[in-house]
């Protein structure tokens, strides 16, 4: 009996843990938790560091709304983006990243002169990587005949800037304006609506789950709890890890991206928001008037639409939910370019025949990195001498025409 008492009564102090250890056990784990934050955000900020210096802090003039972007001629900046490697960003007397001075054209040449944004500016990959360079090489290879390429994009181009500085593509003297547009120029074709400053994390955070919470069951509100998560771990480093490594996923970045605004991924509804109808109208306008420079100029305008990273997925995969459609921008891009006596040079279909080519573009950032670069040149040139361009048909150069009288 008196051997079972004392055993129950130590077991039962035993199980009452003291005041302090309440406090230093959280305290313990609190701890752990911050040491493995903290570790795995340094770790990440190792593998995805980023340059102090920029291309739009040291070569970039931002001052010109009508022109948009200009880069300070004869500069040199280097950049490293969280998922890029440390790319050079040189700029000839003319503030173009053409890998040529600026000038008349070789003797014997075709010029092709390039206008666009980033992607065909070819951010956060070195120029000789980027389709700018390696186009005329596939051209010239197909036609037998010399192919220079003189690339005029500049970040943030929207189609505004690229009608503003028209005539300096024209003083070029082409032969060619190839015209290389994204979503995102089609989305910023519109004027500026003169939006209030988007609020910050904080900010928005506070917002989206306060009203979530004022209006709905808290049972409700947890995709918006889940997508303020997703905002916290966007501004770490952490959470670009965790996504550069979810998004090599194919299916997991199709549903991710869906998920954005219209803004960011409406332009992927078969049925287009009021908000993408009124920049396709924008764009029309824009089109019209560059086409319309162009024809004046007596160059031929030809367009073509690179996809993003989420379309060029949805293509390869050949499905995707309902209410979508992969193509539809391009189609409108068509009927809006053909429409204006411009060419249309249509690649999409081609990334049907592409196993993950969203393997070719930096899983969060967005933009081709240099294998996305070498897959667009190959399409871009198989478009081009496929007989949009008579020209540049396989078979219209000196050797093939010697060949043929031979």
């Amino acid at each position: 009996m008196t051997n079972s008492h004392l055993t129950g009564h130590e077991t039962s102090a035993e199980a009452k843990l003291p005041r302090r250890d309440w406090i230093l056990l959280p305290f313990i784990s609190l701890l752990t938790i911050s040491l493995i934050l903290i570790s795995t955000e340094s770790l990440s900020r190792r593998m995805f560091s980023v340059s102090k210096t920029t291309v739009a802090n040291g070569c970039l003039a931002l001052n010109d709304f009508w022109t948009g972007a200009q880069a300070l001629p004869n500069t040199v900046c280097w950049e490293k983006t969280p998922e890029g490697p440390l790319a050079e960003y040189r700029f000839n007397s003319c503030g173009h990243r053409a890998g040529v001075e600026c000038g008349p054209k070789p003797p014997g040449a075709y010029r092709i002169v390039m206008s666009g944004s980033s992607f065909a500016f070819g951010l956060s990959a070195s120029r000789e990587e980027t389709f700018a360079a390696l186009l005329p090489q596939e051209l010239s290879r197909a036609t037998g005949r010399p192919i220079e390429l003189y690339n005029e994009s500049m970040l943030w181009q929207n189609p505004e800037s690229v009608d503003n500085r028209f005539g300096q593509i024209v003083a070029a003297k082409p032969d060619l304006v190839l015209w290389v547009v994204t979503s995102w120029d089609i989305a910023h074709a519109a004027p500026d609506p003169g939006l209030p400053a988007e609020p910050g994390f904080l900010g928005r955070t506070r917002y989206r789950v306060k009203e979530a919470l004022a209006t709905r069951s808290i049972s409700s509100t947890i995709p918006d709890i889940l997508d303020a998560v997703h905002d916290l771990l966007d501004v770490t480093s952490t959470g670009l890890l965790l996504e550069h490594f979810l998004y090599e996923s194919q299916t997991q970045y199709v549903k991710s991206y869906l998920r954005n605004d219209d803004n960011e991924a409406g332009f992927l509804n078969s049925e287009p928001s009021a908000g993408w109808q009124s920049a396709l109208w924008y764009f029309d306008k824009d089109v019209a008037d560059i086409a319309g420079k162009s024809k004046a100029a007596g160059v031929p305008l030809v367009v073509v639409l690179l996809p993003n990273r989420a379309q060029a997925a949805m293509i390869s995969m050949g499905e995707w939910p309902a209410g979508y459609d992969p193509y539809k921008l391009s189609d409108e891009v068509r009927s809006i370019v053909v429409t204006n006596g411009g060419t249309y040079a249509d690649i999409l279909p081609d990334y049907r025949g592409i196993p993950n080519p969203e393997q070719g573009y930096f899983p969060k950032d967005g933009h081709p990195n240099a294998k996305g670069h070498a897959t667009i040149a190959r399409l871009i040139a198989r478009e081009l001498t496929s007989g949009a361009v008579p020209a540049l048909r396989v078979g219209s150069g000196p050797q093939d025409i010697l060949k043929k009288g031979e």
